[in-house]
């Protein structure tokens, strides 16, 4: 069983010590399908760190083989090793991860749309042992993060709105005073402005709490905006990563993830037929 986590402080990222380490993990599904290759990857506390990719490259399957979910799913970790904390945390259950203090937000906004909003945010807590006053106390604290689920704590989830169910599903992994969250894309399904909403409180949490984040996002402008550092996957492979300005910055990034080229803004014809000019060439 891994030590509970301590109390967050901001650090700073270049300087952290590393929280979670990847190395050379495989995934197989269904004891036939070859997802993961040979993926590693560090994450820094105190850091946002980001998986990008497109929808299947791997990065929704890396969060699960960290968080032990790929199990339900019939896949499994077949080489490589998962460490937290210098530990290795391959057969810790899901319960035993958040105890640890690393929680994973699904992909989907998945929330109980039975419950109110508020109920949904305290079963966040239910792994707490530090007393009801302290519950409160963060309650109020996600409130803060999000105004917005404070006029709708009455609210049946389920009849919220898909920003909301988002905001939802982020404040309820705050509940268990996480010192890490793997946030699985974020912005998926919402508008521009409200994925803009979700990463600066992203942001905020990250330098106000000193959470660490590791997040799955298809949406690499915004991403590597506001992350640290960045792993970008392709077919289950890592084929480059780096700090996120170095990303930005990079001209293949630019073309192939971006649209952008030294011309200007490709066209989505052009950033296709990119893509398989790029894929021959990998």
């Amino acid at each position: 069983m891994l030590d509970a986590a301590p109390a967050h402080r901001a650090a700073d990222p270049v300087a952290a010590e590393t929280l979670l380490e990847v190395n050379n993990i495989e995934v197989i599904y269904n004891h036939v399908i070859l997802v993961l290759k040979g993926v590693s990857l560090h994450v820094p506390k105190g850091g946002i760190t980001a998986l990008l990719g497109g929808n299947g490259a791997g990065k929704t399957t890396t969060l699960k083989a960290i968080s032990n979910l790929l199990h339900s799913e019939r896949g499994e970790v077949t080489k490589g090793t998962i460490t937290y904390r210098g530990q290795d945390i391959a057969r810790l259950n899901p319960a035993a991860l958040v105890k640890a203090g690393v929680i994973q937000v699904m992909e989907g906004r998945h929330c109980f749309e039975h419950l109110t909003v508020e109920e949904n945010l305290l079963t966040g807590a239910y792994t707490r042992s530090d007393g009801n006053a302290a519950i409160q106390r963060d309650l109020e604290m996600v409130y803060t993060y999000f105004p917005r689920l404070k006029e709708r704590r009455r609210s049946q989830a389920g009849y919220t709105s898909g920003g909301e169910q988002q905001m939802t599903a982020m404040g309820r992994a705050l509940m268990s005073r996480p010192e890490t969250i793997l946030l699985d894309e974020p912005s998926m399904g919402l508008a521009p402005q409200l994925v803009e909403q979700i990463f600066e409180i992203v942001k905020t949490v990250n330098e106000s709490e000193g959470v660490t984040f590791l997040l799955a996002e298809q949406n690499t402008n915004v991403a590597l905006r506001y992350a640290h550092y960045g792993y970008i996957l392709e077919s289950g492979r890592v084929v480059m990563d780096g700090p996120a300005q170095a990303l930005r910055e990079n001209p293949d990034v630019k073309e192939f993830y971006l649209g952008m080229s030294e011309q200007g803004r490709k066209s989505f014809r052009d950033v296709r037929s990119y893509r398989r000019r790029k894929r021959w060439l990998a």
